[in-house]
């Protein structure tokens, strides 16, 4: 399955990209984040999240849409 992907905040800023499209041969968030680790190790450093349709998931979520967003951390205020 080919997905795309959105980078937001510093996520954009290390992986040098707003947005790209990777294929996934497993449909699980956690297999989505083992890939992007892989591919930009700097992400190790940042506790990111992914949102599907708008809501965050957990890493044993299935990926069941094309369109996902990669969130840097979140401060209250």
């Amino acid at each position: 399955m080919d997905v795309n992907i959105e980078y937001f905040g510093m996520l954009s800023e290390i992986t040098r990209c707003s947005e790209e499209t990777i294929s996934l041969s497993q449909n699980r968030v956690s297999d989505l984040r083992a890939l992007l680790l892989r591919k930009y190790p700097a992400l190790e450093q940042v506790d990111f999240q992914l949102a599907q349709n708008g809501e965050i998931r957990s890493e044993e979520t299935g990926i069941s849409h094309r369109n996902l967003a990669l969130l840097p951390p979140f401060s209250g205020g």
